[in-house]
C-alpha cells in the first residue's frame, strides 16, 4: 500500500467527536500517520506540555489550540477540568484532538478522560502513540528486552494518584527484568533505597534519561547506590525516565542518537501534511 493510499484508508475527523491521540515521547516525527491526519483536520487541539511544538503546526490555521499544561507538580488545569472541557467542546460540535505526550493509555490518563466522555454520550477514538518507555529507551540505545539481560519488562510510576509511593516493591525488585519508572526523578533516593531493601543489588545499573528523543536529551548512568547523587549533581529535571536493570549495561555501546546536533529545520509540518492529505471527507 502506497502512502497516498494509506492517507485515505480511514476517515478523517468528524464533528462532535474526541480523538485521544498519542503524540509520542518528544521527537515530532514519532507521531503516527493516523495521528498526523487527525491533527491536520481538527477544529480544536487540546494539548499537554510534553507535546512537540512542531505538531501544533500540523493543525489548520483556523484551529483552536488549547494548552492544558500537566508539567510535573504544575497542572494548568486539574484533570477533572480537562475532562469537562473535552465534553463541552465535543457537545459544541467540534472535532477535538486531545494530543497527549507518549501514549494515551500508558500513564496518560486517557482512560479517565474516555470514561467521562462516554458517560456524556460523546464518541471517542483512541490513537496509540509511542510510549516514553519504548521511544526514550530506543533513542538512548538501551533495549528494554535482551535475551542475555532481561526476560520481562515492568512499567511503573513514581507517583500514585494521592502522591504516595506505596508501590509493590517485591514485584519491582525482581532480578532478570527491566524496570521502567515514569515521573520518578524527584523521588529517586527513596525509589533506589526501596529497590535495594527489597533485593536488588546496590550495584544494579540504572539510567535516567532527560527529555528523551529530543535534541535536549541527556543521560546519567550510575548504580542504584549512587544514582540519586549523580542525578542531583547533573541537574537532571523532569520530564525524565528511569530504566533499571542489566540492559543498562549496553549503554553507551548501542547508542546511535546524537542529541547535540539538531537539524536546521524539521520537515514534518510540510512533508507530513503532504503525505497524509489534510482535506476532510464526508
Amino acid at each position: 500500500m502506497s502512502l497516498p493510499d494509506l492517507a485515505v484508508f480511514r476517515p478523517g475527523p468528524v464533528p462532535g467527536h474526541v480523538y485521544l491521540v498519542g503524540a509520542g515521547p518528544g521527537d515530532p516525527e514519532l507521531l503516527t500517520l493516523r495521528g498526523a491526519r487527525l491533527v491536520a483536520g481538527a477544529d480544536v487541539v487540546v494539548y499537554d506540555n510534553l507535546v512537540a511544538p512542531a505538531l501544533l503546526d500540523l493543525a489548520p490555521a483556523a484551529a483552536e489550540r488549547i494548552y492544558v499544561g500537566k508539567k510535573a507538580a504544575d497542572h494548568s488545569l486539574p484533570q477533572e477540568a480537562i475532562n469537562a472541557l473535552l465534553v463541552r467542546l465535543a457537545q459544541a460540535g467540534k472535532s477535538v484532538v486531545r494530543l497527549k505526550g507518549g501514549d494515551p493509555f500508558i500513564f496518560g490518563r486517557g482512560g479517565e478522560e474516555m470514561e467521562d466522555l462516554l458517560e456524556a454520550g460523546i464518541t471517542v477514538e483512541v490513537v496509540p502513540g509511542v510510549t516514553a518507555a519504548a521511544g526514550v529507551a530506543a533513542y538512548a540505545g538501551i533495549p528494554l528486552t535482551h535475551r542475555d539481560h532481561a526476560h520481562s519488562v515492568v512499567f511503573t510510576t513514581g507517583f500514585l494518584k494521592d502522591g504516595a509511593l506505596d508501590l509493590d516493591w517485591p514485584l519491582l525488585a525482581h532480578r532478570g527484568q527491566t524496570l521502567v519508572i515514569y515521573m520518578g526523578v524527584s523521588r529517586l533516593a527513596e525509589i533506589c533505597a526501596q529497590l535495594v531493601a527489597h533485593g536488588l543489588p546496590a550495584t544494579t545499573p540504572v539510567a535516567v534519561i532527560e527529555r528523551g528523543t529530543t535534541h535536549a536529551q541527556r543521560i546519567v548512568k550510575a548504580e542504584l547506590a549512587t544514582l540519586a547523587d549523580e542525578v542531583l549533581r547533573a541537574g537532571i529535571r523532569p520530564p525524565s525516565l528511569t530504566i533499571v536493570g542489566d540492559v543498562v549495561k549496553l549503554y553507551p555501546r548501542l547508542s546511535w542518537f546524537q542529541p547535540e546536533a539538531p537539524p536546521a529545520a524539521s520537515p514534518l509540518p510540510h512533508a507530513g501534511c503532504a503525505v497524509v492529505h489534510t482535506s476532510r471527507e464526508p
